[in-house]
């Protein structure tokens, strides 16, 4: 019986092997260089980033996998949130070589129908290439369109809208109009920015504005209230591991077989939908007899519990938590 395979981290990997093989090392590093430029900078820009097919090479080999993993993340939240939800339709708004269109196909393997959008062509064209190896048959039935990603932009009415690693790229005022639309479209909306203080101011202004038309957060906020973060103090991340081929290795120039992708997020929806009851926001720190968990709460803002080991199922369970889980885990909520 032939199986279609998911689309999951260690297919993409293989598709960028091959598609990207033979690429020039001092090529790639130079773009990717530039690229960590714009990455990180403060200036939105009128033009695409992605200029050529180079570029887009080295874009997808230095940032498709980490991105991948962070809306992988992202939507695993959203589906936590409302399990019995699945969307026929996802439009998925500046969305380059379509690292979500990679997510959300694997999140609902059923077949999701996707329109990526982005300004740039040679991002477009290597991202069908990658569909097409992929084997996936709902990447390969993928729409690839070019589009403004500004104020001026209009999509059709969508299940799912993901904006992923754009909102630095936009003006204030492009910036904003592109959430509203995605909220006028969409039943249920993903934004995921950089793990920066900076990418998680971008992340609140967006989870405003999203409440503001209606729609309510589904993760991973355990609220729709306003973030109990006080601003410049602190900021909400996670992190999301991401395994490096060595063609990743050699564009990045590093050794180690892994790296921790930051990112923050926010998934908010017009269904009914369950938020955990709280969240860890903090790296769980274990003691001696002790874990210490850092929490958003639904009912009391931020908050600290020690869980010591005379608490047996629930003490375990703090081992074992990791940052960004719902507490208590799904099997203790009644405890």
């Amino acid at each position: 019986m032939n199986v279609t395979p998911l689309p999951d981290a260690e297919s993409l990997r293989g598709a960028l092997a091959g598609l990207l093989d033979g690429l020039p090392p001092k090529q790639a590093a130079q773009a990717v260089d530039r690229l960590i430029a714009n990455y990180r900078g403060a200036t939105p820009t009128h033009a695409p980033v992605l200029r050529d097919r180079s570029d887009v090479a080295a874009y997808a080999a230095y940032r498709m996998p980490a991105t991948f993993e962070a809306v992988r993340s992202a939507l695993a939240g959203l589906r936590t949130a409302a399990p019995d939800w699945s969307p026929a339709t996802h439009t998925d708004i500046g969305g380059g070589t379509g690292a979500a269109s990679w997510a959300v196909a694997e999140a609902w393997p059923s077949g999701v129908r996707t329109t990526v959008l982005d300004w740039a062509q040679p991002a477009l064209a290597l991202g069908r290439e990658l569909a097409v190896a992929s084997q996936s048959p709902a990447l390969r039935d993928v729409t690839w369109q070019r589009a403004r990603i500004s104020s001026a932009l209009r999509i059709e009415s969508s299940d799912l809208v993901t904006v992923s690693y754009v909102l630095n790229e936009l003006t204030d005022q492009d910036r904003a109009a592109v959430v509203a639309e995605a909220a006028r479209a969409a039943q249920a909306v993903v934004i995921v920015e950089p793990g920066t203080p900076d990418g998680y101011a971008r992340v609140i202004e967006a989870r405003d504005r999203l409440i503001e038309a209606g729609m309510r957060v589904a993760a991973p906020c355990p609220h729709s209230a306003d973030c109990p973060i006080v601003p410049g103090t602190d900021w909400c991340h996670f992190a999301a591991r991401v395994a490096r081929s060595s063609l990743h290795r050699q564009v990045k120039g590093g050794s180690l077989p892994y790296e921790d992708e930051k990112f923050s997020y926010v998934a908010a929806v017009r269904f009914p939908a369950s938020p955990t009851p709280a969240r860890i926001t903090r790296k769980p720190q274990i003691r001696k007899g002790l874990v210490l968990l850092d929490l958003c709460t639904q009912k009391e803002g931020l908050r600290r519990d020690q869980v010591a080991k005379r608490q047996g199922d629930v003490y375990r369970a703090a081992r074992n938590a990791s940052w960004g889980d719902e507490w208590p885990p799904p099997a203790d909520t009644d405890d």
